[in-house]
C-alpha cells in the first residue's frame, strides 16, 4: 500500500524541493540580523521553434475526410464485419495482452514483470475506470464524434481468434456499404507493438487515428494522476507537457520522432515510420475518483485524465507503439531512426530534471552497485550514501578551516564596521568601509562564502537523490527491513524521519558555528532540524534514508575532527568568545 503516499509524484516537485531548500538558506542567512537585534550580536532552429509552440495546441480541426484514398481496406460494397463479440490474446513473458473485436481495441494490458500493490496483482496498464468512459487503448480517434463511437463500438472481423503466443500478427476488419477500416498489429518478444490502420468513407481517407485515450492502470490517487504528461521528441529537443496545458481535442502538428502519453513509472508512446506527416491531438477528461483509497472513506475529488492519438492525418497510419516501463535498459533498446543531436532509442522518456546532470549518473552507479554488490537497493543506498559522505569529507576539512580564518579577523572586522556605523548605506564612505574589509580578506585569505559553500554543494546531491527517486522504477516497491517502498513515503511511526532529525541535531550541535552568537547557535541548532524534518517526512523513505545516514556519517566525522588541532583551536575561539559574552 506504500504505493499510495508518495506526494513526489506530485508535477514540480523538483522544483518545490529546490524552493524549499533555497527559502531555508535564506532563513538562516535572513534570521542573523533579527538575532542580533533580540540576543547578544556577533558578525532553437525553425523546426525547433514550432516545437515550442506545440506545447499549447491549437484547436483548429481538420476534415475528417479528405483525400481519396489509395485503396480502401475492404473493397467498396462489400460487408465485412463479425456475428458476434469475442476476444484475442497475445501473450508472452513480458505481457498479455487481451483485445476484443468489438471496437478492434485492447480490454487488457497486463505487464507480468510488475505488481500493482493496490489491486494485489499484476499490473494491467488499462485504466478500467477512465477506459469506460473516454476509450481504450488502440481505438481510433477522429474529429466526427459519431465516427469515433462507431469505430469504437462496431464488431470486427479477426483474423485470428483465442490464444496466441507472440511474435504474432493479428489484423481486426470491419465494412459496410459507406465505412471500410483495417487495423493490423504485429507483436514480437519487446513491449513494440507494430501499427496499421486504414479508415475510408465513400471512397475517401478518414482522419482516425490510433489513440491512448486514458491514462494508466497505475493511477489510483490524485497525486498518481497529477504526474500524467504527454512527451514527444524531434530530434534532439524533448517537450514534456503538463496536465493544465493540454488542450483536450488539440492537434499539435509533427514531425515527432515519438510522442505519447507518460505517468511517473509508465509510458504508452507512438513512433511513427514517417515522422514529417505526423500529428497528435492530446485528450483530457476529468475523472471522479476516491480521494484516498486507503481510507473506508466515499469522499471523492476530480482528476484530469490524459492521452494521445498520434499519426496520419492524410492518409494510411504505420507507426509502432511503445507501451510499457520506462526503465533505461528497456527504452535505450528501442531504436528509433532518423534522431539528430540526439538518442536514438527511447531513453529520454526518463526524466531525471534539472538535476540530470547529477541524478543519472548517480542512478547507474546506484544500480551497478545493486546488480554487482549487492542484491537490495536498501543497502545499496547505504553503501553509496558512505562512498559519497567520504568524497565529501575535505569539503568539511575546508569549511571549518574558513570558519577559523573568519574567526581570526572577526575582531578587525568588527573594529572597521564600528568606525563606519554612523554612516548611512548610501553614504560614499561605506564604499570605502568594504574596500577596507576586503583588504583584510585578501591579505588573511579569508573567503567569506567558505563556510557556506560546502553545505551549498550538498543541496545538488540531496535533490538529485529526490529525483532519481522519483523516476526511476527500478526502486518502485523496492524493500528495505522495515520500508515495504523505498519511493514512497515512510508510514508511522516515521522512523527514517526521526532519525534524520536526531542526528542533524548532534551534527549543529557538534559543528562550531563562526561568526555566530552562542545563543544565536543554539536557536538555529533547533531550528534547523526541525524545519528539515518538517519538509522530509512526507519524501520517499529512500531519501531519508540518504540524509540520515549522512548525517550519522558526518557525527563520526565531525567527533574525529573536533579533536584535530583544527578542531580544538575552533573550539578553544568559540568557548572565549562565549565567555567574553557573559562578562
Amino acid at each position: 500500500m506504500a504505493e499510495y503516499q508518495n506526494p513526489q509524484h506530485e508535477p514540480g516537485g523538483e522544483k518545490r524541493l529546490l524552493l524549499i531548500f533555497l527559502v531555508t538558506f535564506v532563513i538562516m542567512l535572513a534570521f542573523q540580523p533579527l538575532l542580533k537585534r533580540f540576543l547578544p550580536s556577533a558578525t532553437p532552429p525553425q523546426q525547433q521553434a514550432s516545437q515550442s509552440k506545440a506545447a499549447e495546441p491549437p484547436t483548429s480541426r481538420p476534415p475528417s475526410a479528405t483525400t481519396a484514398a489509395p485503396a480502401p481496406a475492404v473493397p467498396a460494397g462489400v460487408t465485412k464485419q463479425a456475428a458476434s463479440e469475442k476476444e484475442v490474446v497475445l501473450e508472452n513473458d513480458l505481457y498479455r495482452i487481451t483485445f476484443t473485436n468489438r471496437g478492434a481495441q485492447v480490454k487488457s494490458w497486463i505487464l507480468k514483470k510488475y505488481d500493482n500493490e493496490a489491486e494485489n496483482g499484476r499490473l494491467d496498464l488499462v485504466n478500467p475506470a477512465a477506459a469506460s468512459q473516454f476509450g481504450y487503448p488502440l481505438s481510433l480517434w477522429t474529429y466526427d464524434t459519431d465516427l469515433r463511437g462507431k469505430l469504437s463500438s462496431a464488431l470486427y472481423a479477426s483474423s485470428v481468434e483465442g490464444q496466441q503466443s507472440t511474435p504474432a500478427t493479428v489484423t481486426f476488419e470491419y465494412a459496410d456499404q459507406d465505412l471500410s477500416v483495417r487495423k493490423t498489429f504485429s507483436f514480437d518478444n519487446t513491449y513494440v507493438v507494430k501499427v496499421d490502420t486504414s479508415v475510408t468513407y465513400k471512397g475517401n481517407f478518414v482522419a482516425a487515428l490510433p489513440a491512448w485515450p486514458a491514462g494508466f492502470g497505475d493511477q489510483v490517487t490524485p497525486a498518481f494522476y497529477n504526474a500524467g504528461n504527454i512527451d514527444y521528441q524531434y530530434n534532439k529537443n524533448i517537450e514534456r507537457v503538463a496536465i493544465k496545458k493540454i488542450s483536450g481535442g488539440g492537434t499539435v502538428p509533427g514531425p515527432f520522432h515519438w510522442a505519447g502519453p507518460t505517468d511517473l513509472y509508465f509510458a504508452a508512446v507512438f513512433i511513427p515510420d514517417d515522422p514529417g506527416s505526423t500529428a497528435m491531438v492530446t485528450l483530457r477528461n476529468q475523472l471522479s475518483i476516491l480521494s484516498d483509497p486507503q481510507k473506508s472513506t466515499s469522499e471523492k475529488t476530480n482528476v484530469e485524465v490524459i492521452g494521445a492519438a498520434v499519426g496520419n492525418l492524410h492518409g494510411p497510419t504505420s507507426e509502432r507503439l511503445f507501451a510499457g516501463p520506462k526503465e533505461l535498459e528497456v527504452l535505450q533498446k528501442v531504436p528509433v531512426p532518423g534522431v539528430t543531436g540526439g538518442d536514438n532509442d527511447l531513453n529520454g522518456l526518463v526524466d531525471f530534471g534539472w538535476w540530470g546532470i547529477i541524478a543519472k549518473p548517480l542512478f547507474v552507479w546506484l544500480k551497478w552497485t545493486y546488480h554487482h554488490v549487492v542484491a537490495n537497493w536498501g543497502w545499496a543506498i547505504v553503501l553509496q550514501t558512505l562512498i559519497i559522505s567520504v568524497a565529501l569529507l575535505p569539503l568539511r576539512i575546508t569549511q571549518m578551516k574558513s570558519m577559523l580564518k573568519m574567526q581570526r579577523v572577526a575582531p578587525q572586522i568588527k573594529s572597521i564596521q564600528e568606525k563606519y556605523k554612523k554612516y548611512s548605506l548610501k553614504d560614499p564612505r561605506k564604499a570605502q568601509m568594504n574596500e577596507e574589509i576586503s583588504a583584510i580578506y585578501k591579505r588573511e585569505g579569508v573567503n567569506p562564502a567558505g563556510g557556506c559553500l560546502p553545505m551549498l554543494i550538498q543541496f545538488p546531491f540531496l535533490i538529485a537523490y529526490y529525483r532519481m527517486l522519483g523516476a526511476a522504477i527500478d526502486l518502485r516497491h523496492a524493500h528495505w527491513l522495515w520500508i515495504k517502498d523505498l519511493s514512497a513515503a515512510e508510514p508511522l511511526p516515521y522512523i527514517l524521519p526521526i532519525i534524520m532529525v536526531v542526528s542533524m541535531l548532534v551534527v549543529q550541535k557538534m559543528t562550531p558555528q563562526a561568526g555566530m552568537d552562542p545563543a544565536q547557535q543554539k536557536m538555529m541548532t533547533v531550528m534547523m532540524p526541525l524545519m528539515m524534518g518538517f519538509i522530509f517526512f512526507r519524501l520517499a523513505a529512500g531519501l531519508n534514508l540518504y540524509y540520515a545516514e549522512a548525517n550519522l556519517i558526518s557525527i563520526a566525522q565531525q567527533a574525529v575532527m573536533n579533536r584535530t588541532s583544527l578542531g580544538q583551536e575552533m573550539r578553544e575561539m568559540m568557548a572565549k568568545r562565549a565567555r567574553k559574552k557573559e562578562k
